[in-house]
């Protein structure tokens, strides 16, 4: 794809795809880019924009269907392939990653999960039995590994990411509480809950504010 795709259009499709998919789960096939709009609360000029960067999709006066819209979207997001991921540490949100089935469904396998301590190692979680680090070179050597999610200590998080990318490993879940800052030929996703939470307790105060000043 030589257009520069930019990255609040790539954040919008996996928003697309979940709407798309609960259509279809409602039995409509077909949509219009307002009525899309309306569902989504984007606007429709927005909504054409987006799907014009990978050239279009709808038919004018028919609108889009949404089987092969949803289709289309997940080949752009590569969810018509599999992908193999390990999860780095198994604490509790490593655990419940580990456990939460909806990855599967959208073609991310658990295939490993590791930790350090020695309490966790052995034990099941999910589909999978912890492993301890030790065994990660030898675990990535004979399985294919497309993912990491590290849920480790941010200490940690700089000094695994660079052993796994020495392993061939290029693409990461980042939930540390720190960004990791790869080489160019690594792909990484940094996931901080905190701030997600910090954000929604300014929108809880100013919804409350602009509602006391409504009364």
């Amino acid at each position: 794809m030589e257009k520069k795709i930019s990255s609040a259009v790539i954040k919008r499709l996996p928003r697309y795809y979940r709407y798309l998919s609960e259509l279809l789960d409602k039995g409509i096939d077909k949509i219009s880019s307002q009525e899309l709009s309306r569902r989504m609360h984007v606007t429709a000029s927005q909504i054409r924009q987006d799907f014009n960067n990978f050239g279009g999709f709808g038919q004018q006066g028919y609108g889009y269907n949404v089987e092969v819209l949803r289709n289309e979207i997940g080949r752009i997001l590569g969810l018509d392939k599999q992908h193999f991921v390990i999860i780095i540490g198994a604490g509790n949100l490593g655990q419940a990653l580990a456990n939460y089935g909806g990855f599967e469904k959208r073609g991310f396998l658990i295939s490993g999960i590791f930790d350090s301590n020695p309490d966790k190692v052995g034990k099941t979680v999910g589909e999978n039995t912890v492993m301890d680090m030790s065994e990660l070179s030898s675990f990535v050597k004979g399985h294919t590994v497309d993912i990491a999610a590290l849920t480790i200590p941010k200490s940690a998080a700089a000094g695994v990411a660079a052993t796994l990318m020495d392993m061939g490993v290029r693409a990461f879940w980042n939930f540390a509480a720190t960004d990791l800052n790869l080489p160019d030929n690594a792909a990484v996703e940094n996931v901080h809950l905190a701030e997600s939470l910090m954000s929604l307790s300014y929108n809880m105060i100013n919804l409350s504010e602009n509602t006391s000043e409504d009364i």
